[in-house]
């Protein structure tokens, strides 16, 4: 094979402090967790920037960006176990997928949230490329994933488990419309009176409870791909952004300028 098999997996909106909160003896098989920082807020622009080849920061001072992005390029060598790979081997594209189809690689993509579907921009050099009709289906996933012996494989995962509403069923969960279908109220009148109302402390609370648990739920799964996988396959394991749950004021993501919501998660590890 060109290289490794390598497993790019995004539980969307995990804050780091509920990955860490979480029992995750898979994840800890990969590898130990560190907190990083997100280059976006919210789902799509965060997962652009994954797949031009980047991979959240560790915002690191006293240096020049330029430098930090030529290091973060090259740790694609040891990944994959191909020599030579540079920034220079990403453009003009800038695209993780495209340098691996280059190199051999099947690419295919399994994503939970609508503004990642087939149709947007982010379906490029995939071979294989699939919203789920269940919002919270990794399971489905991993029954779905394939490896080969004649190719190496490049399987990109988004997970909507850590996405409000958390597995929760919605209708027991106050209405927000900007977390349960934004498109749907994009077009109402600007002005226009709204019942929604913002969760208290003690729902904020069990609202972050929950995520952890869903943390919990994903590592339980995770056994079941590691076991699928072969020997040697990379295993990246992080978040697009974060979420807050009452701090400042705010909850969930997006137009929300907050440590919350860039702080994530950051593992990766390869099966032996």
């Amino acid at each position: 094979m060109a290289g490794h098999n390598l497993v790019f997996i995004v539980m969307d909106s995990c804050r780091f402090d509920s990955y860490q909160r979480a029992k995750r003896p898979n994840m800890d098989r990969i590898g130990a967790g560190s907190r990083r920082y997100s280059y976006a807020s919210w789902t799509s622009p965060s997962h652009y920037t994954y797949l031009m080849g980047m991979v959240p920061h560790e915002s690191p001072q006293g240096v020049f960006a330029s430098e930090v992005y030529k290091k973060e390029f090259s740790q694609w060598v040891g990944r994959l176990g191909i020599a030579d790979l540079s920034f220079k081997s990403f453009v003009p594209q800038l695209s993780l997928p495209k340098v691996l189809k280059d190199n051999g690689y099947r690419n295919v993509a399994r994503v939970s949230m609508p503004v990642l579907n087939p149709f947007s921009h982010l379906n490029k050099h995939f071979d294989d490329y699939k919203l789920m009709a269940n919002h919270s289906d990794f399971a489905g996933m991993v029954e779905e994933i394939e490896f080969y012996d004649d190719e190496p494989s490049f399987h990109f995962l988004n997970l909507g488990e850590t996405h409000y509403p958390y597995m929760l069923d919605p209708k027991s969960l106050p209405h927000i419309s900007g977390v349960h279908g934004v498109f749907k109220r994009m077009d109402d009148e600007l002005g226009q009176a709204s019942d929604d109302r913002f969760f208290d402390d003690d729902q904020m609370k069990d609202l972050h409870t929950q995520q952890v648990k869903t943390v919990e739920y994903v590592d339980q799964v995770l056994d079941a791909l590691i076991s699928k996988a072969p020997v040697d396959t990379h295993f990246i394991i992080t978040a697009d952004h974060g979420e807050c749950f009452g701090e400042g004021g705010y909850f969930g993501h997006g137009p929300i300028v907050h440590e919350k919501v860039l702080e994530v998660p950051f593992l990766e590890g390869r099966k032996r």
